[in-house]
């Protein structure tokens, strides 16, 4: 406590507040030897003559609210009461406040894309604008060479791949192993290679630190931050605050990096599960759809298959078939049934023989699925096109002649991976130009909609439609078909839809064949001319 005069003279104090202000020489001390923000205060008050709030200042080093209280004699009764603990701890609560807010925009930034060029980049540049001068990220090793990543504040981002000496940085080798960081005081700034620097950055080092980029089971990088020697060095709260940042950036890392693998795993099986795309081999055109039972899938329990066979016959072997249930689990039995198949290709000449190999290896294995399939085999004699049809518990072909009659293929069998024996019954069909025999799925004739939502679709409106398709090509035959069904569906929810179609073009086959797209590389007779 103290008493000011009008003049602004100290009247009386009280102890505490004689060892607070007085004696002392430093620049908040004013001429009447009190602080400059009480004597303004003290000023302002005399000069108005009203009264005033309470002021707040600083005193060597400590912060104190003032409040006056002035008495009748024109004097003037100032209470200083300390608030550094309180000032300290709202300071501290902002920070953390500031820290908080950048951590969750960091983290909404690093988790909006599962890129890992792009995730890299803005890991970067986020650690080199909120916490240093510059910043480097260095990915773990692809063999001898690492990937560095640089940014600077107010610079371009730039990424190259280079060979380092990893012991050339204290701490680094240990972190790209995920080992703690390297405490800051003992990393010399004036030890660092060349290559720790970004391009372009000039300034000489004053700090650096270096923490790793947890990820998932290994580390996903390691951080460094470089603050030039114009700023200040880096404290033990900034420090802890990046390893906050690389931790977040860790998991970000890692995760695009696990994403970019299984995406990578994914599109190397989907190229053996996808149907292959097909045109005309050995004058005789096949054309394929299929849909899966979710349109954001792209696999399913429906395939087919179509296998160009050798000189002198020119034999072709088509398969289709439906595996129950949907989904990948299905998609991983069309895989296995696929590549058995496949496999048995010198024998494809025998269906019966086949058909008891492919159900005797479904029986082996530890799947309880079971599937129904159509083989055809494929030969063109003269103008005609000569197939010969087995049915395996699957729904029997269509065959569309050139008036426009659709007939049903007489085949019919028991299906495959259920029952210990299989018994079939083939049969002989001709197809004279201009005509197409159809293979397909239940998904088509199930296909659940129509006017009233719940009507199947039917192997009647599937002959009607048909009848239409006389002497078409056979990609047409079976977009007709395959768009007919998707505009009867009521909803998404539907079964997987398959169609393949064998034609005998009009004309006979004459003119320029073309290959089946992925089959020429299998089948190295198959040239275009």
């Amino acid at each position: 406590m103290l008493v000011l005069d009008r003049g602004g003279d100290v009247v009386e104090t009280n102890e505490a507040a004689r060892g607070l202000l007085f004696d002392r020489t430093d620049e908040s001390i004013a001429a009447e030897g009190l602080p400059r923000w009480l004597a303004e205060a003290h000023g302002r008050l005399r000069t108005t003559g009203g009264p005033s709030g309470a002021v707040s200042g600083a005193v060597a080093g400590r912060t104190f609210v003032a409040h006056p209280s002035p008495t009748e004699g024109g004097d003037v009764v100032w209470w200083l009461v300390e608030n550094t603990d309180l000032r300290l701890a709202e300071q501290a609560l902002h920070s953390e406040r500031e820290r908080a807010g950048l951590l969750a925009e960091i983290s909404g930034a690093l988790l909006s894309s599962l890129n890992v060029d792009r995730c890299t980049e803005v890991t970067a540049r986020m650690a080199a604008d909120h916490l240093a001068d510059a910043a480097v990220i260095v990915a773990p090793a692809q063999g001898r060479r690492h990937a560095l990543t640089y940014a600077q504040v107010g610079g371009e981002v730039t990424q190259v791949t280079v060979p380092i000496d990893a012991g050339s940085v204290p701490g680094l080798a240990e972190a790209l192993q995920g080992f703690p960081p390297v405490p800051t005081r003992w990393l010399d700034p004036d030890d660092l290679p060349g290559w720790v620097v970004p391009p372009g950055f000039d300034r000489p080092i004053g700090s650096v630190i270096v923490t790793p980029l947890p990820g998932h089971g290994m580390p996903a990088g390691v951080l460094i931050l470089l603050r030039s020697s114009t700023h200040r060095a880096f404290t033990d709260g900034e420090e802890v605050f990046a390893r906050l940042f690389a931790a977040r950036a860790g998991a970000a890392l890692s995760a695009a990096r696990l994403y970019a693998e299984q995406a990578s795993i994914t599109a190397t099986l989907l190229r053996e599960l996808l149907p292959p795309r097909l045109e005309r081999v050995h004058g005789v055109e096949y054309a394929g759809a299929y849909r899966a039972s979710q349109d954001h899938e792209r696999v399913g329990g429906d395939f087919y298959d179509v296998h160009p066979g050798a000189e002198p016959t020119d034999e072709t072997f088509v398969v289709l078939g439906d595996v129950a249930g949907k989904g990948l689990e299905a998609a991983v039995l069309t895989g296995k049934i696929r590549s058995v198949l496949h496999a048995l290709l010198p024998l494809s000449g025998d269906h019966q023989q086949v058909l008891s190999l492919l159900n005797g290896a479904l029986l082996n294995s530890h799947t309880t699925r079971f599937a129904t399939l159509v083989l055809a085999s494929v030969r063109r004699s003269s103008e005609q096109v000569l197939l010969r049809l087995t049915s395996a518990g699957h729904l029997p072909p269509l065959i569309v002649r050139g008036d426009g009659r659709v007939e049903e293929a007489d085949t019919s069998g028991t299906l495959v991976g259920a029952l210990p024996d299989v018994r079939m019954r083939g049969v002989d069909v001709v197809l004279a130009p201009g005509e197409t025999c159809l293979l397909y799925t239940d998904g088509i004739t199930e296909a659940r909609g129509g006017p009233l939502g719940d009507q199947l679709y039917g192997e009647a409106r599937l002959r009607d439609a048909l009848r239409e398709c006389a002497r078409m090509p056979a990609e047409a035959v079976v977009e007709r078909v395959q768009m007919l069904a998707a505009q009867w569906l009521e909803s998404d929810r539907h079964d997987d839809m398959a169609t393949l179609a064998i034609t005998n073009p009009v004309g006979g086959g004459h003119g320029t064949p073309r290959v089946a797209d992925g089959l020429e590389g299998r089948h190295p007779h198959l040239r275009e001319p």
